[in-house]
């Protein structure tokens, strides 16, 4: 799959799902083969993507795409390749493997695959027709970070796209993680702030503009469901990492501080250095300069996830702010991403 691979989107209409639209309708490898739009399966009739999503609209005469009923027979006829699936994590954990027995690839932005151990994905509540058979395919499913899991995603079936806050948390930490650097037994603590859209569309009470308005407001605190991924993806326990998620009252960005003591004393230079070699190849993360921390206005509309930090006198204690956009390097973005991997397209492709 080369060349224009084809793509359809189940659940286009979300704020994810809209964002994955307008990325796949003008990436330069999919001009000849443009996604299919699927709504809701069983329904009676089709609706209109501008009709959903005003903003994509184009000024060239060309009629709006259908945005057309959900069916595997239509998935077939398409020849569709790769299936993104921008819908609830129940929808996504029945539609998942029929996908793949269907002969489909799958980009998952739902947490439905996202965790592999039972004590962690339960927060998500979810109940398979086929317990052994979900078993199966969650131990193929592929963590869908790019910059940690580039050589199995390339050839996966199933990619669970990461989570908005833990892909904020994990890319920071990775490098430092990874290398055994961090003082554990005194903790990491993970301060992360993001706006309103990261809820989802559907209103609730607390994302209501009298509620998120002119305020600020902690949320989940120690049952927040994208904490399971911390624990898995950086080989942390819930004693060596605390998660608290905030509300900010903007529609969109995240901001996450990160606090943690490194076991031995190092240089900013040193710091430097282990980022930038780290993610040398990841082209949608930026490492800025000691001193130099990231903002989320720098990243709103972008794909980059942006990583900065501060190391205090003795050397040791480090605060790291990272930066990204909740829709799309934290979702519809990071699926493109996945997406150029899986099909060996360069991976910032469609994306800058």
């Amino acid at each position: 799959m080369s060349q224009g691979v084809k793509t359809a989107i189940a659940g286009v209409t979300g704020y994810a799902g809209a964002e994955l639209a307008r990325l796949l309708l003008n990436h330069p490898r999919l001009q000849n083969t443009p996604p299919v739009f699927l709504g809701r399966m069983g329904a009676d009739e089709t609706t209109l993507l501008w009709d959903l999503h005003p903003q994509l609209a184009r000024n060239d005469g060309s009629k709006s795409p259908e945005v057309v009923p959900f069916s595997w027979e239509q998935l077939k006829a398409g020849g569709i390749e790769i299936l993104f699936m921008a819908t609830p994590h129940e929808q996504s954990r029945e539609w998942a493997p029929q996908a793949i027995a269907n002969g489909l690839r799958v980009v998952d932005l739902s947490g439905a695959w996202r965790l592999y151990e039972r004590a962690n994905s339960a927060v998500y509540k979810l109940e398979d027709a086929d317990p052994a058979a979900a078993a199966k395919l969650q131990a193929e499913a592929v963590f869908g970070a790019p910059e940690l899991h580039r050589a199995e995603i390339k050839s996966a079936r199933i990619v669970a796209n990461p989570g908005c806050y833990s892909t904020s948390v994990i890319l920071p930490l990775a490098p430092l993680v990874q290398k055994n650097l961090v003082d554990l037994d005194r903790g990491i603590i993970a301060d992360c702030k993001s706006g309103v859209s990261g809820a989802g569309k559907a209103p609730t009470a607390k994302t209501h503009f009298m509620h998120a308005a002119d305020n600020l407001s902690a949320y989940s605190v120690f049952g927040h469901r994208h904490t399971g991924e911390l624990y898995e993806q950086l080989h942390l326990t819930a004693d060596q990492i605390r998660f608290t998620p905030h509300l900010l009252p903007i529609p969109r960005g995240i901001l996450s501080s990160i606090y943690l003591r490194l076991k031995k004393a190092t240089t900013k230079d040193a710091l430097d250095s282990l980022f930038r070699s780290f993610y040398a190849e990841s082209p949608m993360v930026r490492v800025h300069a000691p001193g130099n921390l990231p903002q989320i206005q720098n990243i709103v509309r972008t794909n980059f996830c942006d990583i900065g930090f501060e190391l205090g006198p003795n050397g040791r204690d480090v605060l790291i702010i990272s930066c990204l956009d909740n829709l799309l390097k934290g979702a519809a973005g990071q699926a493109v991403q996945n997406m150029n991997v899986m099909c060996g397209y360069g991976e910032s492709e469609g994306l800058l």
